[in-house]
């Protein structure tokens, strides 16, 4: 399967100058891409082609060809993801049009050699009828499997993001139990089996490092708001920010893979081969214009990062042959799967009138997984056995 890996490496001071020049004529790239769409389009009146744009910068700038083509394809990527969000409904989507002056780069297979030593030579491509002198980086340990390809990056300090194949396969579907799986953003998963086993995993470090987030950038954007814009003050200030964001997301995406990981861990426990995830798309939409919503209850939704959850159990259930399907979650927080009456919860028990009892979220996952088995909410016969995790 393939795998992505962060690595710290080492390079001399012109070779560091290269890389930096090298994001420099990434972003030159990019500019153009938007340039010569935007031509291509008013003058034909459709999107340009993939073959149309790579000719049209093959041999143009001072980078790897197989560096220029990594920048076209994102590029089409981005136009590809703008328009599937447009024909869901996202009006506010723009299509790629922003000017960059750094663009991350990256050498495919056929761009990069790796010696025993750690010692990586990136290939600079041929120009003017010779070879460029390669950059040469060493890294102290590889991961373990076939690199497929190389990006440079920088955030706070330089690293190379390596794609690489771990020589694994993912594990071949077997059918066993079913999981509902109701995402919050006071518990991170709530989940019920229908074995009866229950999970809830607390959001409540994720919340906690929003929390100081949003409190530190208020902070530093009232003092800076005192300052000239430009002046030293403001650009440290503006330093300052760029590096607590940096910082917070570092912490953010840590305790996300760990909250996934102790998911996918109870699933195999239990025997499970689908999970039925419910879809929460467009709660954090609007939430300015949402009177009912008070201006804390929009930051957390603001902040809650429901998609990163959704992609990291994608592809680390895939792993181990999990299926994992979004479901219409309509109204499954409010119905009583035994009367079928309606209500808001209020605390973190629902209690209806008939009787019935339960977590919230946990309730809201069992009547997930009944609208995926039975089509419709209904009760479950199998007491709940519930187990509360949380990450370190």
């Amino acid at each position: 399967m393939l795998r992505g890996q962060k690595v710290a490496f080492r390079a001399s001071k012109a070779d560091l100058e290269r890389l930096r020049a090298c994001n420099r004529e990434s972003a030159r790239v990019w500019n153009e891409c938007l340039r010569l769409a935007k031509e291509h389009f008013l003058q034909h009146g459709r999107w340009i082609s993939k073959s149309e744009l790579q000719k049209q910068t093959k041999g143009r700038f001072h980078l790897h060809s197989q560096s220029i083509q990594a920048v076209c394809h994102q590029y089409l990527f981005a136009r590809q993801s703008a328009r599937a969000a447009i024909q869901k409904g996202h009006r506010h989507v723009r299509y790629p049009y922003k000017q960059k002056t750094f663009f991350n780069t990256k050498w495919a297979k056929d761009g990069f050699t790796i010696h025993e030593n750690g010692k990586i030579t990136l290939s600079m491509g041929i120009h003017g009828g010779k070879r460029e002198k390669p950059i040469i980086v060493y890294v102290s340990q590889l991961p373990q499997g076939t690199i497929k390809e190389i990006e440079c990056c920088y955030d706070h300090g330089w690293y190379l993001a390596i794609t690489y194949d771990d020589g694994q396969e993912a594990k071949a579907y077997q059918p066993g139990h079913a999981v509902g799986v109701d995402l919050g953003e006071i518990h991170t998963i709530g989940a019920f089996c229908e074995n009866g086993q229950a999970l809830l995993i607390t959001g409540r470090k994720v919340r906690s490092l929003h929390r100081l987030r949003n409190k530190k950038l208020a902070e530093i954007q009232r003092r800076q708001s005192r300052c000239q814009k430009g002046s030293r003050q403001w650009k440290k200030y503006e330093r300052a920010k760029k590096y607590i964001l940096s910082k917070s997301e570092r912490q953010l995406r840590d305790a996300l893979h760990k909250t996934t990981k102790q998911f996918v861990d109870w699933c195999r426990a239990q025997s499970v081969s689908d999970v039925y995830i419910g879809n929460v798309e467009g709660v954090q939409r609007h939430t300015r214009k949402k009177k009912r919503a008070s201006r804390k209850q929009a930051q957390k939704l603001s902040n809650w990062s429901f998609g990163k959850t959704k992609n990291y159990l994608a592809y680390k259930l895939a792993q181990h042959g999990i299926r994992l399907k979004e479901m219409d979650e309509s109204y499954t927080s409010q119905t009583c799967p035994v009367c079928r009456k309606r209500k808001k919860v209020s605390g973190r028990i629902f209690a209806c009138s008939c009787g019935y009892k339960e977590h919230r979220d946990v309730h809201g996952a069992r009547n997930i997984l009944s609208k995926a088995v039975h089509g419709h909410i209904l009760p479950w016969s199998v007491p709940t056995k519930l187990t509360y995790l949380r990450i370190a």
